[in-house]
């Protein structure tokens, strides 16, 4: 049992801390994680749920923490009883969120491992159900352990990583995440990533006098019926779907694409800040003395974004894209991106708003990479 018991808390420590440092690398997209789960379930249970939507930043960074927290406490032996409880209580919440996600297919993703790992609904429910396992025998286990270490020093330890790990979630917060781990990363090609890598190959799946039959091609003979299909190799699928970029004019997404673009993303304009406008304003007309042109992409109505500009004096040429994208594109708001022929050469929270020199030496010669 000694084995057992020593095998369930490094195996329970070890993926709450990896879990919550990969959280804390990105808190934003945790929170908006938490927004899903929140309207699914002011749309399922209670409108109660909607009002915890502006406030899913600072349940993110509650809950991230107690993730990181929880794991060193289980490695460490710090108040075991306290703690095995505390994991029972996350690791049934976390049970219960992938189990409605998966069984009514309501959140696709559970956000477990943030961006780094995408798992399947039904694979995220197995993992929480064996971490249920394992969690409850440390949990039956509890009166066992005692610890090696002299109080004091276990309290320092501990008060160390509750400081280190909000420092970092303030950090990746107001700057960007340490490590991008989504498809708009630096020295992603958009254009390439639109498309498919290989040619989409397709299961069909008939019906014909009762019977079930599977083609790779679909069928001439009319007197098979459809039932469904699925797409065989999915990882060859686009990794980007959704990117587009109009405004009243048309549709602007190819031409977003070429060229040296310097994006200014502003997701809401309502709540969009203000600090440094006046640095990103002059870059902006300084760029284009570099034959670089300036684009204010929004997620915004037109007449809050007309509104944000007046009183900004904010002099570009506007577009429009869907909230969801630039939220996957730059966690910032606003956000500066840099495209060279739709790779992404660089990407800057607005508190890291750079100089001209900097933009410029993100350049590269494509003749080099190609």
């Amino acid at each position: 049992m000694k084995y057992i018991n020593q095998f369930c808390r490094f195996s329970v420590g070890l993926l709450f801390i990896i879990s919550g440092l990969i959280k804390l690398n990105d808190p934003i997209g945790t929170a908006i994680k938490m927004e899903e789960y929140f309207e699914v379930f002011a749309s399922d249970f209670s409108s109660v749920f909607q009002v915890l939507v502006p406030y899913s930043l600072a349940i993110a960074i509650a809950m991230i923490v107690l993730e990181v927290i929880l794991g060193v406490a289980v490695i460490i032996y710090y108040q075991m009883k306290t703690t095995t409880w505390l994991l029972l209580l996350l690791i049934l919440f976390f049970t219960f969120l992938t189990f409605y996600s998966a069984y009514f297919n309501k959140v696709t993703d559970c956000g477990c491992f943030g961006d780094a790992l995408k798992l399947a609904p039904w694979t995220s429910f197995t993992k929480d159900l064996i971490l249920l396992v394992l969690i409850l025998i440390l949990f039956f286990q509890r009166g066992k352990f005692k610890t090696c270490y002299q109080p004091l020093s276990s309290h320092i330890v501990m008060a160390l990583v509750a400081f280190f790990s909000l420092y970092m979630a303030y950090f990746t917060i107001n700057h960007l995440p340490f490590i991008d781990f989504r498809a708009y990363k630096n020295g992603a090609n958009i254009p390439k990533l639109m498309k498919a890598s290989a040619p989409i190959k397709y299961k069909y799946v008939l019906t014909k006098e009762d019977k079930e039959f599977v083609f790779e091609t679909y069928p001439t003979d009319t007197s098979y019926k459809f039932k469904s299909m699925e797409v065989v190799n999915k990882q060859d699928l686009p990794k980007i779907t959704d990117y587009a970029v109009w405004n009243d004019e048309g549709n602007f997404t190819q031409e977003s694409l070429t060229g040296k673009k310097f994006f200014i993303f502003i997701l809401d304009a309502k709540n969009a800040s203000t600090r440094n406008i006046e640095k990103i304003k002059t870059l902006a007309k300084d760029l284009e003395t570099k034959d670089v042109t300036t684009w204010l992409v929004t997620g915004s109505d037109p007449n809050t974004i007309a509104t944000f500009r007046n009183e900004n004096q904010l002099s570009v040429a506007v577009y429009f894209a869907d909230a969801t994208v630039i939220k996957t594109i730059i966690r910032s708001n606003p956000g500066l991106v840099l495209m060279q022929e739709g790779v992404v050469r660089g990407k800057w929270h607005f508190k890291d708003a750079p100089e001209l020199e900097d933009v410029m030496a993100s350049f590269k010669d494509l003749s080099l990479t190609k």
